[in-house]
């Protein structure tokens, strides 16, 4: 039997699995779900309810985008996004850490401000601004977030940049964040990141 995925084409997390376990070449059987009807098989695995959830062959399930990430390239990492450089993988840690606190926070705030109103959308922009602005420093400095070719970190947090520009594109490509634009228009043109987006 196949690992089964379940998945949600735009969700950030489901993304961030899917291209791992596509560029591992692992084979899976993908189960796009309805977040408003989600199947009472996954329910079963993942009480929590929500994507993505890899239930493997085996009985163990995965609930959580960088263990099913991290699972898949255990299998096969032909692009060596996990590398072999301790000092690199610390600080892809902290990367992601930090967007999937931090920037998530104010990414949902920024994407919905309506429910969140002590302050205007502008307030929540700025503060994942301040975000967006280290990443285009390292951009800058290597190429990618972590080196000179992508790597864990960049496909962990490519979906969140994404949808943060995504609120309002006209302001992202304005602004003075022209490397971190040049790599996120590379990564999504890529045929990996299209593989993942078809429905």
């Amino acid at each position: 039997m196949k690992p089964i995925l379940f998945t949600f084409r735009r969700c950030p997390y489901a993304i961030r699995a899917r291209l791992a376990v596509k560029v591992s070449g692992v084979e899976v059987e993908m189960h796009e779900v309805s977040l408003r009807s989600k199947p009472q098989a996954m329910l079963e695995l993942s009480p929590k309810g929500t994507v993505p959830v890899l239930a493997l062959a085996d009985g163990a399930v995965l609930e959580q985008s960088l263990d099913i990430m991290h699972w898949a390239l255990a299998q096969n990492d032909p692009e060596q996004w996990l590398g072999s450089d301790p000092e690199a993988a610390w600080q892809a840690q902290e990367l992601i850490a930090q967007n999937d606190a931090a920037f998530k926070g104010f990414l949902d705030r920024y994407k919905y401000p309506e429910r969140f109103p002590e302050h205007p959308a502008a307030h929540y922009r700025a503060q994942g601004e301040a975000i967006l602005a280290q990443l285009d420093e390292r951009v800058a400095a290597h190429g990618f977030l972590n080196g000179d070719k992508r790597s864990l970190a960049d496909m962990a947090i490519l979906p969140f940049v994404r949808q943060f520009v995504a609120v309002d594109t006209e302001w992202f490509y304005a602004s003075r964040h022209k490397n971190l634009a040049g790599w996120l228009d590379g990564l999504l043109a890529s045929p990996l990141f299209q593989s993942v987006m078809q429905k």
